[in-house]
């Protein structure tokens, strides 16, 4: 039996193993957290299986009715997401008793045939509805089963070892003692904080850990709090999978999507961080953090956001420490989410100079992402011009690492080949002459590129 999110956070508070079948005082091993169960949505047969109530389905139905005017099954399947059998038939037998729609038209022995029109008393009631929640799309699960999808498809059962990094970051050039810290941070699935110089590919790294994560995800639609709805599918931050979908006819209230990958930068402010409630058409849109579960939350850029660094990590306390969230209604009423998400904080700055070292514990792991090794920068050098189709002269490069940086009093960087080849290259399509690495041609790019103050 699948244990709720719920359940393993109170075990792990209280100092227990995740597994019930672990002896006291042990923990979960890496193959045991492997062998988790595959999440797939169960199939709906009956109305009880949606985990909503009739009233609240039967008021989706009659939005929909009254959106559309008329509608067949198959149009309200298709846009709510639930089954005719079991559960729509039902529905609709009961709207039209109440006269709020009748069978306009459609084949008596076949009601998949019937095309049902709303009635005035249904325009009337839609209207009612409408004023109250305009939301009308794919009817949302319960949150008591997004809790159990969460915990099922959780981020802890995501394990990387030393050779499937080296395969991660084979076109990229890094130190590999790099390999040891990151990939400790991963298995943990704890926070991490990934400092340095810009321009040394703190977000490339942590774009392909989350690559990493692989795998697929259900997510759902929407989720229903006590006859509210929170929109948590969003196709920018959760990309379908390819192929078939092995929950096939079971329950389409959920997508099945690649481990979602939330990236927010110097736009983040803390009412993002909370339900963000549509005033127009009285539902919620989930927050970054919610959207991420089951995969990873990317701060890049930390320290630069409108909002103090000490506030918003303040926010993040109770939710690293206690893997739970709390969200705040328009009502105030506060509800209880999973926060289950592989969370990597990318700044230039000193951390220390951005929090106190209260919260800095909280972040298990802090990561240095230093500037590159002369051979480090020469080898990112030749790729570069390899992939631009341009000579590759150690000799320049010897030049610009000895003598360009040490006159310009700037440190290299392992952006600056790229960089400096495309300046190269614009240089070359202006004069109408055939790229090269030259001194000269250095000296251009530079002349353009680095700032003197």
């Amino acid at each position: 039996m699948t244990q709720s999110f719920r359940d393993i956070v109170a075990r792990r508070q209280a100092g227990q193993p995740d597994d019930d079948t672990a002896p006291a005082g042990a923990t979960r091993s890496p193959s045991a957290r492997q062998r988790r169960e595959p999440f797939v949505p169960r199939k709906v047969t009956s109305m009880g299986d949606t985990g909503l109530t009739p009233g609240f389905l039967s008021d989706l139905v009659v939005k929909a009715l009254y959106l559309r005017g008329q509608a067949t099954p198959a149009d309200l399947t298709e846009t709510l997401r639930i089954p005719y059998y079991g559960v729509m038939e039902e529905i609709l037998r009961d709207l039209t008793n109440q006269e709020l729609c009748f069978i306009a038209r459609g084949q008596s022995m076949n009601p998949l045939t019937y095309a049902y029109t709303i009635t005035s008393g249904g325009q009337t009631r839609g209207q009612e509805i409408m004023a109250r929640n305009a939301y009308a799309g794919p009817a949302p699960v319960n949150l008591e089963d997004y809790w159990q999808a969460v915990a099922a498809q959780t981020v802890e059962g995501v394990m990387v070892n030393r050779s499937s990094l080296e395969q991660a970051f084979k076109d990229v050039v890094i130190d590999p003692a790099l390999f040891d810290q990151l990939g400790p941070a991963i298995n943990s699935s704890r926070a991490m904080f990934l400092f340095g110089p810009p321009g040394n590919g703190k977000t490339m790294i942590a774009e392909t850990l989350v690559r990493l994560q692989g795998g697929e995800v259900y997510i759902p639609y929407a989720i229903e709090v006590g006859g509210e709805i929170v929109r948590v599918y969003d196709p920018v931050h959760h990309p379908r999978a390819a192929g078939d979908d092995p929950a096939g006819e079971n329950d389409p209230r959920w997508v099945r999507a690649k481990r979602p990958v939330v990236a927010v930068g110097g736009e983040l402010t803390l009412p993002m961080l909370d339900l963000i409630y549509n005033q127009t058409s009285k539902y919620y849109e989930a927050p970054f953090q919610l959207k991420a579960n089951n995969g990873a939350f990317f701060i890049d850029d930390f320290g630069r956001q409108q909002v103090a660094p000490r506030d918003l990590l303040n926010r993040w306390i109770v939710p690293l420490e206690k893997r739970v969230d709390y969200l705040t209604l328009l009502t105030g009423q506060k509800i209880e989410v999973p926060f289950d998400t592989l969370v990597m904080f990318s700044t230039n700055l000193d951390p220390k100079e951005l929090v106190d070292d209260a919260f800095l514990r909280r972040i298990r792991y802090k990561i240095e992402i230093k500037s590159p090794s002369a051979a480090q920068y020469k080898e990112i050098f030749r790729r570069v011009c390899a992939s631009k189709g341009i000579a590759y002269d150690e000799a320049v490069v010897d030049y610009l690492l000895n003598e360009k940086y040490p006159a310009l009093e700037v440190a290299p960087r392992a952006v600056h080949p790229r960089d400096l080849v495309e300046q190269i290259i614009d240089y070359a399509d202006y004069r109408q002459m055939p790229p090269a690495i030259t001194r000269e041609t250095v000296d251009l790019a530079c002349q353009n590129y680095f700032v003197r103050l």
